[in-house]
This record gives C-alpha cells, sequence and structure tokens, in this order.
C-alpha cells in the first residue's frame, strides 16, 4: 500500500479491528484480525476531549494518560507541526488488556490522527512501522491495519510481511475472562533463554501455521498453533488456557492458543455450523472455574478503514 494520509486536516474517520496474535507458535511474529472493531472520528476543537461509548468507557474518555492523545501530541512535536486539539468520539468494541490488540489499534488510531491533522504525507508502510517501534512488534499492528492473517518480521524498523485472507468458513470463538492481564505482566514470565528441542518445536509448529490459513487446511492448526516459547509460562496466570487446549480436534475445532499475551483464549472453528457444539464443549471444559464472556466472531479480511 502506498497511499498517504495528507489530505486537508478536516473531520477525519477511522475503524480499526481487533486482532489475536501468535496464534500459539507465532510468538511475535504471527496474527489475525477479528470482526470487533474501535471506532473513531475526530475534527479540530479548541480544547481535546473525548467522549467514549463501548467497552472500557470510563477509561476511553479519559484525557489524563490517554495513550491516543499522548501518542499523537508526540507525534506531531517530534515532526514540527503544530499539536491541534481534537474533539474525539470514539466506539469501542475491543476490550483493554485482554489479548485483542487493543493497544496496536490504539496506536494506529493515534498515528493516523497524527498523519491526518499534521499533515505528515506518511505512506501506510510508515504509518505501520511506526506502530510496530511503538509495539515492540509488528505481528497485531500489520493485523490491524492490513486485516486477514499475517507474518511478519522486523528489520529494524522495516517490516517484512506476508498477507493472506483466513478461510471465510471459519470462525473464532474468543473466550474473554472477567479480569484483564497487562502485557508487560505476561513478558516478564518468559526466560531469558531456551533449548534447542523447545525452539525446534515451534520452528516445526509454525512453518504449518502460515499454509494452515493459506490453504484452508484446518486438519492442521492442532498441531500448528501448539507453543513451546510463551504459553507454557504464561499458564499460571491465564487459567483459561489448560483447560481449553486439549480440545483442539474435538467438537469442531480446529485449535486452540492464547489470544496474544492473554488472559482470553483464542478458539478456531471449522463453521458456523459447530459454533454452537464447540461453545458447549467450552462452558464444560471451564464449568466451576469462573463465568467467562465467549466472543464468536468472523476473521476480518479488511483492515483499517480510513474516511476523510
Amino acid at each position: 500500500m502506498s497511499e498517504s494520509f495528507d489530505a486537508n486536516p478536516g473531520s477525519f474517520r477511522l475503524r480499526l479491528p481487533a486482532t489475536s496474535a501468535n496464534l500459539g507458535s507465532g510468538f511475535d511474529a504471527a496474527a489475525v484480525a477479528l470482526d470487533f472493531y474501535l471506532e473513531i472520528e475526530a475534527e479540530p476543537a479548541a480544547e481535546f476531549s473525548i467522549a467514549a461509548t463501548g467497552r472500557d468507557q470510563d477509561q476511553c474518555s479519559r484525557l489524563e494518560n490517554n495513550l491516543i492523545i499522548g501518542i499523537y501530541k508526540d507525534l506531531l512535536v517530534g515532526n514540527a507541526r503544530p499539536v491541534i486539539p481534537l474533539a474525539i468520539r470514539m466506539t469501542n468494541d475491543i476490550p483493554l488488556g485482554m489479548g485483542c490488540g487493543s493497544s496496536a489499534a490504539g496506536r494506529l488510531a493515534a498515528i493516523a490522527l497524527a498523519v491526518h491533522f499534521g499533515r505528515l504525507g506518511w505512506s501506510s508502510e510508515r504509518i505501520l512501522e511506526e506502530a510496530a517501534v511503538l509495539e515492540g512488534h509488528p505481528d497485531n499492528a500489520a493485523a490491524c491495519w492490513l486485516g486477514g492473517f499475517v507474518t511478519t518480521a522486523s528489520e529494524g524498523r522495516t517490516v517484512h510481511l506476508a498477507r493472506v485472507e483466513p478461510p471465510a468458513e471459519w470462525r473464532a470463538i474468543v473466550v474473554l475472562p472477567t479480569e484483564p492481564l497487562a502485557t508487560s505482566k505476561a513478558r516478564a514470565l518468559l526466560p531469558a533463554n531456551y533449548s534447542r528441542a523447545d525452539v525446534v518445536g515451534n520452528i516445526q509448529f509454525v512453518s504449518l501455521l502460515g499454509l494452515a490459513f493459506a490453504q484452508a487446511r484446518g486438519d492442521l492448526l492442532r498441531v500448528a498453533m501448539r507453543d513451546r516459547i510463551h504459553q507454557p509460562y504464561r499458564t499460571a496466570i491465564c487459567p483459561l488456557l489448560a483447560p481449553l487446549l486439549p480440545l483442539a480436534s474435538q467438537d469442531g475445532i480446529l485449535g486452540a492458543a492464547l489470544s496474544g499475551a492473554g488472559p482470553s483464549v483464542l478458539v478456531v472453528v471449522g463453521n458456523e455450523e459447530s459454533v454452537p457444539q464447540a461453545v458447549a464443549a467450552i462452558r464444560k471444559a471451564i464449568k466451576g472455574q469462573m463465568e467467562p464472556e465467549l466472543r464468536v466472531s468472523r476473521f476480518e479480511p479488511k483492515g483499517a478503514n480510513p474516511f476523510f
């Protein structure tokens, strides 16, 4: 993509999809977009304001320590542009701190706002690179910005990626616990070094992951979504993971993995008809532990959708 966001800086609207990253073996490398969104509309104003509806609206509407406004201001100041206050209206359907890409969506929104109102003239690729730097890894940002299933690699600031549209018949069930989890806390549990056997195992698993999505090979997902790099170390703080991983290849379920850093779990189902059976199996597996929300979704083939 090479389009620029340097139109006359009037009102601005943007819709960004949720994402699920890692998908088991694709740690910091693979992600897929989901069909629930952060929607933002903004226009120049005398002072900053946010009117938020949807999930976590109290947190989204705070001006203090606001992720979107903070990045927006920093980018304008860093690029010698005046900071134009904005009246922002947002509808958020992405749960915060649940491993559904809320930080990637927020950072991309902030960058797009700065590019538009600051007339920075950045290309789509430049926006994605900036988001990947802020995120620390490119997977969520790439899936959110471009949609579909992506595999990514960073080379300095440059993001290399491959993208395919997931099979239209597959469904995602995001199993959301009641309490969020900070990504920093989940990352702190990971070891500094891994055994050769674990590294080779993950290379084998992730080698199947992209082809499974590209070729609609649901039979491969049970193995392709296995992981030895991050999930075993996060199980203690992501209690839904252990009971749900064994469901792969049962009740229409193709595979399961921690969604991002957790604590949510992504369950991939082969088709719409299998969803009720899969939901029943999920509820049975976690019965007596907690009452999570089950979000049945489609994979989103389109990424951020800007309107000017």
